[in-house]
């Protein structure tokens, strides 16, 4: 097996941007801008326009390195290949010949030019693919660090150093033509400027020159507060601007004529600023960042500074809790480490939706806008519960944070953060109390919180106020609490602590009540999952095992073991058949909730830190760890026949990476996917204890006691006429319709009566099959063709085994033992009864006057009683379990 029997890898969702700067197309054709960004080993393609993502590039090997295009190609380089795409998703060419990876592509024209991190200069011709100039420089004198190439300089690029020096060469020549001495820092960022002749060169000190090519001379300089320089951008439609990205997520705006700062955006980025452009004769400006962010800025306020205007984001760190929202499987609700709450939709990523980031004060936070400082922002999210049921009157969504006894809630109708923060008031002065679970019930009115300090609260969601506390002064448990459950009708709470306890409480507990029933289990408990549709709870235990246990007998029911590592997250299919677990061995497993046994299992590069299961059963949603991206796998039992047998400890677990960002179509044979299932033939008899019922119509055997009285109501009125025999050539009168001529037809009525021997038999096809039987003992074919007849035919048969005189003895003898066989393998149990009643019925004087067809019967009488035991035994003992469950 080389993948999963169940999931295959769909996709990946949330990737905007990372540290690759963001690459902007003119498209003439579309009269649009398009922008280019990097998300790991794919790049993405959006429209200026309206943000949409056009497409996505196929995977390359490795993680991408460096970005750049022309009006014809997208470049990429990948380790120490480089490649060129059309239309953002065709591979034209790759160009090889590096040993180093590369991190500088630069389109010259007809040419390419490529850097690697030896400082090894590269000239491509594009169409041909072949290497046409070589350029050595040693890391030890000239590391370079970025390249351009100036506006009217023939053949000629700028390369920027690492020592702070830079050389200008003339590629057609092979000649460096000038060197410029620097400033001894290192130089982080080269842009050309409207000007002729004037680069503005960034350092990692932070100062900005604006320096003249031509005479080797500095116009100004300018130093910017925020640290190194590693991103520079001009605008082009008529205002003297320079734009300036920093590390620490701001951009600072420079007037060229009063050579001073104009404006800044503090914050525009949680991440440091590394690709900043503004577009062609626009007052618009995209910037992109490694916090997985693309952002469009409008310059239209009074004063000249910008606003947002679109964005594209995902998490800036990796989430660390996803479930999908409502019951389809539309919409993902996240948490990231980043302390925002997030919507990722499924159908399309302009459904993305963000509700915001976690802050202690959210209108302080509001009127600060984006340069909150980190104190204000609360920790990250690690658990979160919504509900739907009360989503478009108050907040439906609640989430704990790490460290913190604090629970807030968010609206999804609003998308944001609600006011109400629910916290005790015996915690308001213990400021090591932590939330550690929590559960939102159905109705979507209340919200059960446990504490790491073993004490369980219930709050009103919508005005936020206390409501009760389970336990002897709201200390449910010894110890932290790490699940909290209620079940449908908030009928019974269900918390699980440290202390290897789960207990079952009233929801509405009354003064100095306990528990209704405590299940004390051999390992402390990790977390709880639900399904409240089959009242199934899923509860991990530290020795890496879950069990199951039913809420209705409050019983362990379940329990799987096998995998190596701390437990992590846990889902149940929609019809609750199937149960899905990770670990932090770096597995996902499926365990089949009716058998108990292991079903699917395959293996992922980073470990599973949450999942869950769309409703429809369509999605198997993952995060995982150190990756910012929500991965989909489809679950391939909707469309296709697999073959979910238990799987062995000594089956090999496949490894399989994680989805990109394209959606993925499965090429592979079904022999490589789906495991060839034997079909499975059912024996005779499956046990010798059991009685086997024919599988025979009950036409075919209910009504052969009384098929003379059924012969009678059928019988017609008429006896049916026979029709005219007509001669083989049949000759015709002459007449305007056609008629034929049968006056020449005789009567060929053949009285001569039959001439028989007087030793001679009279048997029928099933007698004389009977009677073949006296020497083989062998009755299966007679039960086969008894079973082939009407029941007409069969009262018939059984009618006429006496009509010989000769052999009548014999073949009753013959279907005695018939019968005897059939009891004696305890199969067709009704036809064996009803075939009995039959021979009976015509028979039983005959038996009665034969000695040895008396002793043959008492045989049969035993066998009978024997069989009707064992019938009747299993008949009552059945009836009795439906009855008791009826009544439970």
């Amino acid at each position: 097996m080389v993948q999963s029997k169940i999931f295959i890898r769909n996709r990946a969702l949330g990737y905007v941007s990372n540290h690759i700067p963001v690459v902007i197309r003119y498209i003439q054709r579309r009269k649009e801008n398009l922008l280019v960004t990097c998300v790991g080993k794919e790049f993405h393609t959006y429209g200026c326009a309206h943000f949409t993502l056009l497409s996505v590039s196929g995977t390359h090997p490795d993680n991408i390195s460096c970005l750049s295009a022309d009006t014809y190609h997208i470049y990429t380089a990948a380790e120490n290949i480089i490649y060129a795409w059309r239309r953002g998703t065709e591979l034209k060419h790759t160009y090889k010949g590096h040993e180093c990876s590369v991190h500088i592509i630069l389109p010259f024209g007809p040419h390419l030019l490529s850097v690697d991190e030896s400082s090894t200069v590269k000239v491509w011709d594009i169409k041909t693919e072949e290497s046409i100039l070589e350029l050595n420089f040693s890391n030890e004198i000239f590391q370079i660090t970025t390249l351009i190439h100036p506006i009217t300089y023939m053949n000629k690029v700028l390369f920027g150093s690492q020592q702070g020096c830079l050389q200008l060469w003339n590629l057609k020549t092979t000649k460096m033509i000038y060197t410029f001495k620097g400033w001894n820092t290192t130089i982080t960022a080269l842009e050309q400027a409207p000007a002729i002749d004037v680069v503005a060169i960034g350092l990692s000190d932070g100062r900005i020159m604006l320096h003249n090519l031509k005479f080797d001379e500095t116009i100004f300089e300018l130093i910017q507060d925020w640290g190194a320089v590693i991103s520079i951008t001009f605008r082009t439609d008529e205002y003297p601007i320079m734009a300036t990205g920093s590390l620490s997520g701001h951009i600072v705006f420079w007037n060229l004529e009063q050579r001073k700062v104009e404006s800044q955006l503090n914050k525009a980025h949680f991440g440091s600023v590394t690709g900043l452009k503004y577009l062609p004769n626009e007052p618009l400006m995209v910037s992109s960042s490694p916090d997985n962010s693309l952002k469009l800025w409008i310059f239209d306020l009074a004063d000249g500074a910008g606003r947002l205007l679109k964005i594209r984001e995902g998490h800036s760190e990796p989430p660390t809790i996803i479930r999908f929202y409502g019951n389809n499987s539309d919409n993902i609700l996240t948490a990231g480490g980043d302390s925002s709450l997030r919507i990722f939709s499924t159908i399309t990523e302009t459904f993305n939706k963000s509700l915001g980031r976690a802050s202690f004060n959210r209108k302080a936070s509001k009127k600060k806008g984006r340069s909150v400082e980190d104190p204000m922002i609360m920790p990250p999210i690690i658990n979160l519960a919504a509900e739907e049921t009360r989503e478009k009157e108050w907040s439906n969504i609640v989430a704990s944070h790490a460290g913190l006894g604090t629970v807030t809630t968010w609206s999804y109708n609003l998308l944001k953060m609600d006011d109400h923060k629910l916290l005790p008031e015996r915690f308001k002065q213990n400021h090591n109390a932590a939330a550690t679970c929590l559960c939102l019930t159905k109705c979507g009115n209340f919200v059960v919180i446990g504490y790491n300090t073993g004490h369980v609260d219930r709050f009103n969601v919508q005005s936020g106020i206390h409501r009760a506390s389970y336990g002897n002064e709201g200390e449910a448990h010894k110890g932290s609490v790490r699940g909290v459950v209620v079940d449908a009708l908030n009928q019974t709470v269900i918390t699980a602590g440290r202390d290897c306890l789960i207990k079952f409480w009233d929801f509405k507990p009354k003064d100095d009540t306990g528990p209704r029933t405590i299940i004390t289990l051999p390992e402390s408990i990790e977390w709880l999952r639900y399904h409240n549709e089959s009242t199934f709870i899923a509860v991990a235990l530290e020795d890496f095992t879950v069990i199951l246990i039913d809420l209705d007998t409050k019983k362990v029911i379940r329990h799987f073991h096998g995998h190596k590592g701390p437990l992590t997250d846990a889902s149940f299919s929609p019809n609750a058949r199937w149960l899905i677990t990770s670990s932090m061995d770096c597995t996902i497993r499926t365990w089949d909730i009716l058998s108990s046994h292991l079903i699917d299992v395959f293996q992922v590069p980073d470990a599973c830190i949450s999942l869950h299961f769309s409703s429809t059963g369509e999605f198997l949603a993952t995060a995982h760890m150190c990756n910012l991206g929500i991965y989909l796998w489809s679950n391939r039992t909707i469309y296709s026949h697999v073959s979910l047998k238990a799987m062995k400890e000594e089956d090999v677990i496949p490894m399989i990476n994680l989805p990109s960002s394209i959606v993925e179509v499965n090429q592979q044979d079904k022999e490589d996917i789906i495991e060839d299932e034997p079909e499975y033939i059912s024996p005779e008899q499956l046990s010798k204890d059991l009685i086997t019922i024919s599988a025979l119509a009950q036409s075919r055997w209910l009504n052969l006691l009384n098929i003379d009285i059924v012969k009678k109501r059928n019988k017609p009125k008429e006896p049916p006429k026979a029709p005219e025999k007509a001669p083989f050539f049949l000759p015709t009168i002459p007449s305007l319709d056609i008629k034929f001529d049968f006056s020449d037809v005789k009567d060929s009525i053949d009285t001569q009566r039959l001439r028989t021997h007087k030793d001679f038999q009279n048997l029928t096809i099933f007698g004389k099959l009977l009677h073949s039987t006296t020497s083989s003992e062998n009755f299966l074919e007679v039960i086969n063709k008894l079973k082939s007849m009407s029941p007409s035919s069969v009262d018939f048969e059984i009618q006429s085994l006496s009509a010989e005189e000769n052999s009548a003895k014999l073949l009753l003898l013959q279907f005695m033992k018939v019968l005897c066989y059939m009891m004696e393998r305890k199969i067709d149990f009704e036809l064996t009864q009803a075939y009995l009643a039959v021979f009976l019925k015509w028979h039983g004087q005959a038996i009665s006057e034969t000695e040895e067809l008396r002793n043959n019967l008492k045989e049969m009488e035993d066998l009978q009683l024997k069989n009707w035991i064992i019938l009747r035994e299993k008949l009552f003992y059945n009836l009795s379990v439906v009855q008791s469950l009826k009544k439970m």
